[in-house]
């Protein structure tokens, strides 16, 4: 081991950090709401004062920095933007239109994020099944729209972002995920549509006659779109340093300027989501540095070497944990595996020698954040969304032994079977 290799306590700020995210909110609910940006700050500073004080090294924390600004300025424009558009149903939604939102919802969750297309769709998608809506409309919501969708592009899911920035190209992951993306999409919206149909043939005569009695579909805040293509267009943006994420902040400001109170009213908009996200990701970030470097120099030792098991791993993790930081870990660890460093010219190697990997990983760590609610950040936004409506919403354990035990896990499984096996059928 080299004389400058990471000592494993540097990696208890990031442990500790995971765990106050996934354990925080349940145990000690009120606290961690007060308190979770010290928390993030706290251990934070423990991962930046490491690195200034005993490695004397700041090139890691500011290449980290940089990436910090870069992802809270597309989650956070996306979710403003997405929160200046409002969607009026047609009432009571048939099980074939459900799974026709269920599908647009899903493809557009690749141009605007799973946080912003959970934030765009969760309301309508409860008003328009709001006579016979349960728990399962909730979970397979957070399924498809929440994380198994934002899988064919880097802004679909902050996992593939973070991919993004690291030199992972732009159209990579529609070139190679799109097949896994068809099979799991498509398994999720056949067991939905089954199962909705049987909650939609027990429904009351009365209720099911209600469908197409009352209400109309309408859009509001639509010339948001505009601001949505600007920052679209600005992620092929990358010199000079920080313009794209001037642009993504200038379209973020203009979509709330611009539209109308009564929309982000009826939206029941507010910035408390985005908040959240930037004090534990700024955290995240800080913390991940030393673990990142940890890992690539311990990657032989793990026992991982094939897609299969990078899949699993990564996406068992990812259920458990948020699923960004694990993508990154994971990532670290495959090129540490290959002797490449964590950079752009190491990940480009890495992807012209073993991008099955790479696959594996995006795929593992998008996928698998539906099993938990703390799996992705959307999961939380739209559990809470749900709850505020009156929306019988299963809890941690009852979304997880209800519903992603029986009903995901065999998906993810033959995902698996079927692109990362040792003998793939595709």
């Amino acid at each position: 081991m080299p004389t400058d290799a990471v000592p494993p306590y540097a990696l208890l700020p990031f442990a500790a950090m995971l765990l106050a995210i996934a354990a925080m909110p349940f145990l000690f609910k009120h606290h961690w709401e007060r308190f979770y940006a010290f928390w993030a700050v706290g251990l934070g500073s423990l991962s930046v004062t490491y690195y200034l004080l005993f490695r004397e090294e700041t090139e890691p924390l500011l290449h980290t920095a940089h990436e910090y600004v870069s992802f809270i300025a597309m989650v956070g424009s996306l979710f403003v933007v997405a929160g200046g558009i409002h969607i009026t149903v047609k009432g009571e939604a048939k099980p074939w239109a459900n799974v026709l939102f269920l599908a647009f919802a899903s493809v557009v969750s690749n141009l605007i994020g799973t946080t912003g297309a959970s934030m765009l769709f969760i309301r309508p998608w409860i008003r328009m099944n709001k006579y016979r809506i349960t728990g399962f409309h909730i979970a397979f919501f957070i399924f498809l729209v929440s994380n198994v969708s934002g899988c064919l592009t880097p802004i679909g899911d902050p996992p593939l972002f973070l991919g993004f920035l690291r030199g992972v190209p732009f159209w990579w992951t529609l070139q190679h995920c799109w097949q896994p993306w068809a099979v799991g999409v498509g398994l999720l919206l056949a067991i939905f549509f089954v199962w909705d149909t049987i909650n939609f043939r027990r429904a009351p005569a009365a209720i099911r006659e209600r469908e197409t009695a009352e209400g109309h579909w309408k859009i509001r805040g639509l010339h948001n779109l505009l601001f949505l293509g600007a920052i679209l267009g600005s992620v092929f943006v990358k010199h000079p340093a920080f313009l794209r994420e001037g642009i993504m902040v200038a379209a973020a400001l203009g979509s709330w300027i611009t539209t109308r109170r009564e929309i982000h009213e009826a939206n029941d908009f507010n910035l408390e989501p985005v908040k959240e996200v930037a004090w534990l990701f700024l955290g995240i970030f800080a913390t991940m540095i030393p673990a990142l470097e940890y890992l690539r120099e311990h990657a032989p030792t793990l026992g991982l070497h094939t897609p299969w098991h990078f899949y699993w791993a990564t996406g068992l993790l990812s259920g458990v944990l948020d699923n960004a930081p694990t993508y990154l870990a994971f990532l670290a660890t495959a090129l540490g595996l290959l002797g490449f460093e964590f950079d752009t010219a190491g990940v480009a190697r890495f992807i012209a020698e073993d991008g099955a990997l790479l696959t594996a990983i995006s795929v593992g760590a998008v996928f698998f954040g539906a099993m938990t609610y703390i799996g992705n950040g959307p999961n939380f936004m739209v559990k809470a969304i749900a709850e505020r409506a009156r929306v019988e919403t299963p809890g941690f354990f009852g979304y997880l032994l209800r519903y992603a035990l029986p009903v995901l896990l065999p998906v993810l499984f033959i995902v698996g079977i079927l692109f990362f096996s040792h003998r793939p059928l595709f």
